[in-house]
Parts: C-alpha cells; structure tokens; sequence
C-alpha cells in the first residue's frame, strides 16, 4: 500500500506545474571606506595605557584617527568594522555609538554586525570609561575625550556609509618577522609543546590584509598584525598613534589622499614591538625612531600583500553576538586542559599586576612571577578594594590585590560583549581582551572546529567593543606574570572565551539567533572628574597671544628642525577636530600655500604652562627629504580662555626662511 501511495504522490508532482526559481540575491558586494578625527584634550589629561598618573600630555606627536569600512551583501547584509588610534574601546564609548548609530540609521548598525576595536597605543588621552579602575590614573572621567572619540567614530562610519558603491573585497595572508618580540617568554613556555610549535620563536608572524576596491580603483586597506602600541615609552606626553598610526600614514600619505587604510590588532597580549631585553627596549634608543621602524615594516609588508592580493572574499555576509557575564560562565571540559568542567570568577587583578610589563614597568614592589604574597599590596587591597574569601580561592593561584568584580558597581567591567562575523570565506572573531597568542589560537581553533567548511580564513580582532584585562591560557595564568595576573576572570578565562565564541560560530553557521540574557549596566554615576578644566589664559606682561617668542632661522637644508615658540592659549579650549594647530607654509608667488600641517608625521606640537595662565607652543617641523627648495613659514592657530569664559581664537604666524637645496 505504500508503494502504491508513493507513486500516486509521484505522478501528482509531475503534472503540478514547476515552482518559480527562488531569486536569487544580487551577486557582489557594497564597499565603503572612511575616517574620523578623534584627537582630544592635546594638554595636561592623563594618558591610558601605562596607568602612571605623571603621564600627562602635552602637545601632538599625530593626530588620532577612527578608521571605518562597511560592507554589505546583496541580501542586505553588512558588517562595519571600526579601528580607532585609542588605547582601548570602552563599552561607554560603544554604547553611545551604537546609539547615534541607531538614531541616523534605525536597524542598520547595532551590536550585531558593527565591530569597534583599539588599535592600542598608550599615547593617547584616557577618562572615556565609566569603570573606576581604568579612571584612577587618569584622575576621573574626561567628558571631552569621551565625545572626541565617539563623534569621531560615528563620522567615521558615516563616511564609509555615504560611500557605500559596489566593489570587491580581496584577501591576502602572509607574515612579517623583526616587528614583534614575546615579552613574557616564561608564560609562553609553559604551554603544552604541541601549542608552541605552531610559533616558532615564540611569536604571532601572521599578516592578514583585506584590500577594499570601487570599480577596479582600490579605496582602503585594512590590515591585521599582533604587536603591542608600546613604541612611544611611558615617558611620552606627546599624543601619538605609534608604530600602528605611523604605518596608516606611511600609506595614506602615499596614495595621495581620498584612500583609508587601518592597522588592527589580533592577540597581541605578549608580542612587543621592543626588539631588544626581551621586550623592555625598543630597536633603538630613540622612541620616535622605534616608532617609525615597527611601523615601516608593518606597512611595507601590508603594501606588498594588498599589492599582490588576488582572491575575492564572496558569498554571504552575516553576524552574530551575545553578551556574555564572565564572572560566572560554566565552563565545560572541552574546553579545559584537564577535560575537567571549571568555572569562571568575578573580576579580580593579582598583586603582580602592579610589576607592569617588560615594555612598562610598575613601580619596584613585586617582581613577575613571584608567588609569595606581599603583606603591603595585601593590605592595600584589602583597605581599597576587598575581596570575598570565595574569589580569592576561586582565583587561586592568583594572590588578589583588587577584587573589581566584587565591588557595587563594580570597578571592571563584568558583561562582555563578543561577537563572530562572517564575509563570504573569511570568519572575523571578536573580544574584549588581550589575548596572549596561544591563548588566541585556542580560541581561533574552537571557532574554526564550528565553521569548517563555511569559511576558510579566521582572524581574532582583539581590543573590541570593550575592556576586560588580559587573556592568558591556563598554564600561563599558572606562572602569574604580569599578563596572567591581569587575566580578570581567573584561570579558566580562555576557556570561557573559546566556548563562548565557539557557540556564537555554531549559531551563525546555523542560522540561529544569538540572544543576550545580560546587558553591560549604564554607569553615570561615575563619570566623574577631579582636573580642573581651563580657567583662564593670560599673555606675558608685554606680549599678545601669537607673539613669536623663538624666531626660525634664515635657512634650513632638508632633513634639519625648523622650531618656533608662540605665546598661546591652552589647547583644550578648541581641539581643531578635523583641523590642525598649525600650518607650514610655502610662498608660491602672491600667495601662501600649505605643505604640512599637525596630521602629518613630520610636525610636532609641544604645549607648556609656563606659570599660571600663560603658557608656550613648540612647533617643530623636520624638512622632509623631498621639500621643495623655496620660501617657508609657520603658523600656528590657537584659542584664549578669558575671565569671562568667553573663548577667542588668534593666528601667530613667524618669520620666512628658506629651505636649500
């Protein structure tokens, strides 16, 4: 009987008539490139990164920049993927721009498909957070950095959206050695041999490059290398994108204008770009120098893939994220050296933390991988910051200085966001941490176990949408260097990343959703300052904002500084957003034309109180090799604060001199 039924089903479908073909999606992708400007507060605000309160800036190495690129599919699907010259992304900073992002685009752009990671130089202002811990050392929130970074972002994207055109997307991989060192080599070589073996010499070689193309014309590059934004020491005060920005310039300033190109990080927890002493020091002596190396060799090798990059990212683009409490994830035993189920644990720094890394040292109490506790930071922590008994085992063997994840609110955030994103055959995986590179590659290898045969290149974006510390692999966190004591959620915390974007992937391989249970809690109250803002600017007895204190001399042969010192205001009454400070400028003929302003790498902008309310600027303009022989000045465009509030701009402008042949 049912053999007779089946053939009666058959004959029925032959002679129903055929279903329409299914529409297909339109083939190709929608590209778009943009930048933002995001520098901010050039003068007396602390700088994040090295957590010394005396680094303060004052003045501009370069100026900082957001970097967006937006693709989508003829399905409607699309991914914006931010890089921005920050130490870090906060989840305040993300929360606001995914808020503006919403108020122009509706369901456009939202935590889902828009990835806003750091590329992590610890020479740019701080206080854009609302958790304690990373306001601490720069003495409170910092409205004004704050919005610098989240409008900049925002324009950022903005652009890369207005210029949506179709185009393609093609990848290229290769690898770059002399531009990273590992910084904590007796962490690394705790991991099982199989996992070393995959980073002979200990370090993250891997260059990945997508190069962005508009009817054949290439529009951006958007590169992916491991190695920390540490070239410029904690010594600096000068704003400065280090070696990452110096490489987005190097490109930049070579396509001749309109072309946008970001260098991003992967798992760069312990790859340091200081060559020498296993990290502490740079290739030279010289930070500004160590800067442009590092940077040079990362956008040498980025041009030479981009140049040579063939294979065309195609097929569907989708994303998926979750919000994730990492104070508490059960872990479960695939994912755990033992194959032991483990847990997770509220936020909590190790009294090594306070030792520093090798390219920043702390202050000279505890020593790297020293296990005893030290009764001064116990008794510090225990006074500021305590922690219940239950974190303390629940760290171990980690010797608690700070319990950020037992306090209320808590000092650190807790709630993370993570995300993976699919282009055609590329899988982009993202977290809110500092992997080491092993630690990376576990997670790397859990995503890809989920995505096998969906994908056939994987990239780790760390630094992304938030900030939660380091993430070492359980033996490393085992040593309690520098890095695993500043693993937040205790010894299993790469375990919980690997499960927890490992069951991301499976939903987006699946086609299911990723809902969140938790959300990152909104944390007003703590945006907070103790700096005073700008009371009042005042000229010298005898001058008058502008005045030329140091004149240039008559002339200068390419390669010399050109100096000159003006009487100014303080720089924070107008950060020139999108802008500059200053303008050198060549005479041709009648007229004046500019040759360089404070975006280039060749000008530096040094800002000093002098006494009170009057203060100097610096300008110093290194004579490229290929200057024009010619008459040059400089100007330099300032803003004075009075008594009344009440904000006045001024243009000083020096003497000519010539540049020789």
């Amino acid at each position: 009987m049912s053999r007779l039924l089946t053939a009666l089903a058959a004959v029925v479908l032959l002679l129903l008539p055929a279903p329409p073909p299914a529409a297909a999606a339109p083939a190709g992708y929608q590209v778009g490139a943009g930048i933002g400007d995001i520098t901010a507060a050039p003068a007396e605000v602390g700088m994040l990164g090295y957590a010394d309160p005396a680094q303060t800036t004052a003045g501009l190495a370069s100026r900082l920049r957001a970097r967006a690129f937006v693709i989508a599919d003829g399905a409607g699907q699309r991914v914006a993927f931010v890089t921005a010259e920050i130490d870090f992304v906060t989840q305040a900073v993300q929360v606001e721009v995914l808020k503006r992002l919403r108020a122009r685009y509706g369901t456009t752009y939202t935590d889902q498909n828009v990835v806003l990671t750091a590329t992590h130089t610890h020479s740019a202002p701080g206080g854009f957070t609302e958790y304690t811990l990373y306001n601490l050392t720069t003495l409170g929130f910092e409205a004004p950095v704050f919005e610098a970074t989240v409008a900049g972002i925002v324009r950022a994207v903005d652009a890369a959206h207005a210029g949506l055109a179709p185009g393609t997307v093609k990848i290229a991989e290769g690898t770059l050695t002399g531009a990273n060192v590992n910084r904590s080599i007796e962490p690394f070589l705790a991991n099982p041999a199989a996992d070393r073996a995959k980073f002979p010499n200990a370090v993250d070689t891997r260059m990945t490059v997508l190069r962005f193309e508009q009817a054949g014309r290439p529009i951006g590059l958007l590169n992916f290398f491991a190695t920390h934004g540490t070239s410029m020491t904690q010594f600096n005060h000068l704003i400065s994108a280090d070696n990452k920005g110096y490489a987005a310039h190097l490109i930049e300033d070579a396509s001749g204008g309109g072309f946008v190109a970001a260098f991003a990080q992967t798992n760069a927890g312990d790859m340091s770009p200081n060559l020498r002493n296993g990290g502490a020091q740079g290739p030279t002596d010289n930070e500004f120098e160590n800067t442009r190396i590092i940077g040079k060799l990362q956008a040498d090798k980025a041009k030479q893939l981009f140049d040579g990059a063939t294979e065309v990212l195609s097929g569907p683009i989708a994303a998926r994220s979750r919000y994730v409490d990492f104070s508490a994830v059960q872990v479960a035993g695939a994912y755990t050296p033992d194959g032991q189920a483990h847990r997770t644990c509220p936020g909590a720094l190790g009294q090594n933390f306070t030792a520093g890394a090798e390219d920043g040292p702390g202050p000279d109490i505890v020593d790297e991988g020293d296990l005893s506790t030290n009764p001064l930071l116990l008794v510090a922590g225990i006074v500021v910051n305590p922690t219940p008994a239950a974190v303390r085992a629940c760290q171990a063997p980690k010797d608690v200085f700070l319990g950020t994840g037992s306090q209320n609110p808590p000092w650190t955030p807790q709630v993370m966001p993570l995300q993976v994103l699919r282009i055609g055959q590329l899988a982009l995986t993202t977290a809110p941490g500092e992997f080491t590179i092993v630690a990376g590659q576990r997670v790397r290898e859990a995503v890809a176990a989920q995505l096998a045969g969906v994908v056939t290149h994987q990239v780790l974006a760390g630094y992304a949408n938030a900030y939660a510390g380091y993430v070492t692999t359980p033996e490393e966190y085992d040593l309690q260097h520098y890095e695993g004591a500043a693993t937040h959620f205790g010894r299993y915390t790469q375990s919980a990343y690997a499960q927890e974007l490992a069951g991301i992937a499976a939903a987006l391989r699946d086609g299911q959703a990723t809902p969140s249970a938790v959300q990152p809690p909104a944390l007003p109250q703590n945006r907070i300052s103790v700096r005073p803002g700008v009371v009042l600017d005042s000229p010298p007895l005898g001058k008058s904002f502008g005045s030329v204190l140091t004149q240039p001399a008559a002339s200068y042969p390419r390669g010399a500084d050109v100096r000159v010192d003006f009487v100014t205001g303080h720089p924070n009454n107008n950060l020139h957003t999108e802008g500059t400070y200053l303008e050198v400028q060549r005479q041709a003929g009648s007229a004046w034309q500019t040759v360089a302003t404070d975006s280039q790498w060749q000008t530096i902008y040094r800002w000093k109180r002098e006494y009170l309310g009057v203060s100097t600027a610096q300008i110093t303009w290194t004579v490229p090799a290929d200057a024009a022989a010619g008459t040059y000045r400089i100007v330099h465009h300032g803003d004075a604060k009075s008594l009344t509030g009440a904000i006045r701009p001024f243009t000083g402008t020096s003497r000519t001199f010539t540049v020789t042949p």
